[in-house]
């Protein structure tokens, strides 16, 4: 008859759990399966996953590459309203040649316009950007400030 008092687990189902480290009669005494002694055998096994024995790691051995916002940045040569208010005379149309010419800027790419100065002749300012107040000050001049792409 079957009962719960002769309910066992099939033969080679269950394991006998290792226990090291509980004296040489045991099998797993001394150095407990840990080998003899080193680094290893040590608790905590001192390196990490990625260490490679002290050589320069693979990490640092690879080249960087990667993305970069620094092709796409645009740089402006800064003009301000003062300079052009004092290199030039009224009713001047002022663009980045002009000003190349006049010695305010160097490259003669992209300019942009700064209200820094005040402005009382009226100019057609052509470049690539504007502050806002640089327009208001153009406008107030009686000029007109034109955005080139």
């Amino acid at each position: 008859m079957i009962g719960l008092n002769t309910l066992s687990p099939a033969q080679g189902a269950k394991h006998r759990k290792k226990i090291v480290g509980r004296g040489v009669g045991s099998g797993m005494g001394r150095a407990s399966t840990r080998g003899s002694k080193g680094q290893k055998a040590r608790s905590g096994d001192g390196k990490m996953s990625w260490f490679e024995g002290g050589q320069m790691s693979i990490v640092r051995r690879m080249p960087k590459r990667g993305f970069s916002h620094a092709a796409f940045r645009k740089e402006y040569e800064i003009v301000n309203l003062s300079s052009i208010e004092s290199k030039f005379d009224a009713g001047a149309e002022i663009n980045a040649e002009t000003l190349k010419n006049a010695g305010i800027i160097k490259k003669g790419k992209l300019v942009k316009i700064l209200a820094n100065g005040d402005l009382k002749k009226n100019f057609t300012v052509k470049a690539n950007a504007f502050s806002k107040a640089a327009q208001d000050k153009i406008a107030k001049a009686g000029g007109k400030a034109e955005v080139v792409k």
